[in-house]
């Protein structure tokens, strides 16, 4: 199925790929497809509805996030009706962390803002995966030198799962001629010099010639701008204690 709206012919080219991973986890089932709303993860969003792929999608909701990404999630059930489900943190556990570390700690050490990650995302995505075949994300190999040596599908040896990363090779501008010509919604902030959107207090816009994850945990040097989400082995943090 090829789109109702022309796209440029090498675009079309990365469409056509991009269905064909997609199509490859959904034979999978159960697959899930994780959004944080971001211009990525709107295209794959999008494709997935559009081609009427058997593939689920959820987003985690961390408590934190800039109120642009709630404006977008109720214009994405607006055009797409209610497509994904949500995921939030544990309350008792949210509730230790902040008692031990104040409702900011994260800005204080790396541990202390992977461990604010761990219970806002980590947590809730292991309760996503669990029992899922495939997992199919947004990311991009350009986004980050932590993600130079993403591949289209790998086994992730933390959720023992097959993930799947339709945009791998995409490029930036890739993404947002897919946008544009479909007119799919996106992220306001976008628009504001954010190419990366995560919870309100650890991303900032990014300056021109900046990589496009530099405006992530920006108090942090490059090699330890992940969340948690996206992790490979060794296996740093058992699967039992992530249920």
């Amino acid at each position: 199925m090829r789109m109702s709206t022309p796209l440029e012919s090498q675009l079309q080219t990365e469409v056509e790929s991009a269905l064909a991973v997609l199509r490859d986890a959904a034979r999978l089932a159960p697959a899930v497809c994780s959004t944080s709303f971001g211009a990525e993860d709107m295209v794959v969003l999008d494709l997935i509805r559009r081609h009427e792929l058997d593939i689920g999608i959820f987003t985690l909701d961390t408590g934190r996030l800039p109120e642009e990404t709630y404006r977008l999630m109720q214009q994405v059930e607006e055009r797409y009706g209610k497509c994904y489900d949500t995921l939030y943190p544990d309350q008792d556990a949210l509730q230790r962390l902040v008692g031990a570390a104040g409702i900011n700690g994260f800005y204080a050490s790396v541990e202390q803002r992977k461990a604010c990650c761990a219970v806002r995302k980590v947590k809730p995505l292991a309760r996503a995966l669990a029992a899922k075949r495939a997992w199919v994300t947004g990311l991009r190999a350009q986004q980050a030198v932590t993600r130079a040596q993403l591949e289209a599908r790998e086994y992730d040896t933390v959720y023992c799962l097959e993930k799947f990363n339709p945009l791998f090779n995409w490029t930036e501008p890739q993404v947002w001629e897919y946008l544009r010509t479909l007119q799919v919604p996106y992220n306001a902030l976008h628009d504001r010099g954010y190419p990366s959107i995560g919870c309100a207090p650890c991303t900032r816009a990014i300056a021109p010639g900046e990589e496009t994850r530099a405006g992530r945990w920006w108090w942090e040097s490059a090699d330890t701008k992940e969340c948690g989400l996206h992790r490979s082995a060794p296996r740093t943090i058992p699967i039992q204690e992530l249920a």
